[in-house]
């Protein structure tokens, strides 16, 4: 992937406000809360890719449809939880805007008893990659994983970055995930990623690579 300038990529998240403010929500009010974001810096991973940190003021309102261009066809995720995760979901949208996330390969599908997920945003794809900055989990324990949940990864807690994964049949894990929303359409994709099969691992015969690769060719928003 070619690089971006900075003055490119500080155009696109100068777009973000007013995207998580308006776009996909007839509900959005001008005097909605906004909460301040702690991005911070990760100088022992640095950023895999050319990026910028999302504006530190997230808005709590509105919703925003991302799609995500796999090859095997798109999955439209619609980021709904700005008001629970409003860092997550402004984080995410500004990772889309600089095309962070394209032409980038979804690392992990799990397919057993407990958890079946396809896990994305590593660009590294060995869990060591992100953007070069880390922020705080938004949860309250609450979080549940349906089929069609996206929500963030982590390493651990208040290590979110750039990871992400899709619930495509459930998820019987702890509300430890930040939750960015919800698959509006393209559930079919995934389920043909999951036919297609998995490459058994350490961690077991049902979680692994896709044994299809998997990647993003574009993500965009709207």
């Amino acid at each position: 992937m070619k690089s971006r300038s900075g003055a490119a990529i500080g155009a696109a998240v100068a777009l973000l406000s007013g995207l998580v403010a308006g776009a996909g929500s007839a509900s959005a009010t001008p005097s909605a809360p906004v909460v301040w974001c702690d991005f911070a810096p990760t100088p022992d991973n640095p950023a895999a890719r050319p990026v910028l940190a999302p504006p530190p003021v997230a808005p709590t309102i509105g919703a925003i449809d991302i799609t995500f261009r796999f090859d095997g066809g798109p999955v439209t995720v619609r980021l709904n939880r700005a008001g629970a995760a409003p860092c997550a979901v402004q984080n995410m949208t500004s990772l889309v805007l600089q095309h962070f996330y394209d032409q980038s390969r979804c690392w992990r599908l799990t397919d057993s008893a407990r958890l079946g997920v396809l896990q994305c945003g590593d660009i590294h794809e060995v869990e060591k990659g992100g953007p070069g900055y880390k922020f705080p989990d938004e949860v309250d324990g609450t979080e549940t994983y349906e089929r069609g949940t996206v929500a963030m990864g982590n390493q651990g807690p208040g290590t979110n970055g750039s990871e992400f994964f899709i619930v495509h049949s459930f998820a019987h894990i702890p509300a430890n995930y930040s939750v960015l929303g919800t698959v509006v359409s393209g559930m079919d994709v995934l389920d043909r990623m999951v036919a297609a099969g998995i490459v058994p691992t350490e961690r077991g015969p049902r979680d692994g690579l896709p044994a299809e690769p998997v990647t993003i060719t574009a993500a965009t928003v709207g």
